[in-house]
């Protein structure tokens, strides 16, 4: 249960986006700009970097959410479930690799990012643009792990939840549609 009043029909962050328009614009805005703005990564890429982060700090919504959002964005459902066992095994360039493990360093802490995987990463083709990114994905998305998390969200159990959430996510980015999310109101989740 939620630590405080969050409309039922909007679980994880789409209800603490909802709680306070005036955090979440700055929120969506910095974003849609890292996630969907221009870049040599593709969105999807920047998804996994999303769900990476999200698996290893153990966010329930936030993995289920981004997980299903790179999968439509890639076109498969195997590379995420792979590079959350082993981003050696993962089937994406060996830049990326190295950008997700990257990734992974700024999860457990900012210093944990070391000199070698900066050098792994530059020597596998990745730009300074894209480590800046990256990092900058990895911290954000520990913030809103621990937003989510740190106010009790809810968590749906429901694959499909997620699939229409990826959806959503896919076809509109991270801007708030016009009518928010009113059309979660008929299917509440489970």
């Amino acid at each position: 249960m939620p630590h405080i009043p969050l409309p039922d029909h909007l679980p994880g962050i789409t209800g603490l986006l909802e709680y306070s328009k005036h955090t979440a614009e700055p929120i969506r805005v910095l974003t849609q700009f890292l996630l969907r703005g221009e870049s040599t990564l593709t969105p999807g890429e920047r998804e996994l970097i999303a769900t990476i982060v999200s698996h290893n700090n153990e966010c329930r919504f936030c993995t289920a959410a981004h997980t299903a959002t790179a999968d439509l964005l890639l076109g498969n459902t195997e590379t995420c479930e792979i590079m959350k066992q082993d981003i050696d095994a993962a089937p994406v360039s060996d830049k990326m690799k190295g950008l997700l493990k990257i990734a992974k360093q700024v999860q457990v802490s900012g210093r944990a990012v070391t000199p070698e995987a900066i050098a792994e990463a530059k020597a596998n083709g990745a730009t300074d643009l894209e480590i800046h990114d990256t990092v900058l994905i990895a911290a954000l998305f520990c913030l809103y792990n621990r937003y989510v998390d740190g106010m009790a969200t809810v968590a749906p159990a429901s694959p499909e939840f997620y699939q229409g959430l990826g959806q959503r996510l896919v076809d509109n980015g991270y801007n708030r549609l016009a009518n928010g999310y009113d059309h979660l109101k008929q299917h509440q989740p489970s």
